[in-house]
């Protein structure tokens, strides 16, 4: 089952939630600040954009809302990988595994799990 990719903007706070999580809001708000530049009502917009398309999951800690990814790290990226290939580069086939060797995102078993995932990749359509 392929889920909806994510925008640019819904993958800077799943990227958060996927170092860390659960996380409130304004912590994710204030880890993704940098990077997308935008108000806090921005974030709290786009996380309840998220909730409704099932990105995230929100429940209550201690009296406060906090947020974890829906959305599985390794079949995302490997998603986004994909189409990458396919779309941007007209490939025919998957992207090396060598282009995540260094990723701060990802693990090495999370390495070797997006391995089998683009391997597999010319026959998941």
């Amino acid at each position: 089952m392929k889920e909806a990719k994510p925008s640019p903007s819904e993958l800077a706070l799943l990227k958060a939630l996927w170092k860390q999580s659960p996380l409130s809001a304004r912590e994710i708000h204030e880890k993704v600040k940098p990077e997308l530049q935008w108000s806090y009502s921005s974030t709290r917009k786009t996380l309840d954009r998220m909730r409704d398309k099932s990105l995230v999951i929100q429940s209550e800690v201690h009296g406060i809302q906090v947020y974890k990814a829906a959305l599985d790290k390794v079949e995302t990226l490997a998603q986004y990988a994909t189409d990458f290939a396919t779309r941007v580069l007209e490939l025919d086939g998957p992207l090396p595994i060598a282009m995540f060797a260094n990723s701060k995102l990802m693990d090495e078993k999370e390495l070797e799990e997006l391995q089998e995932m683009l391997n597999a990749w010319p026959d998941a359509d």
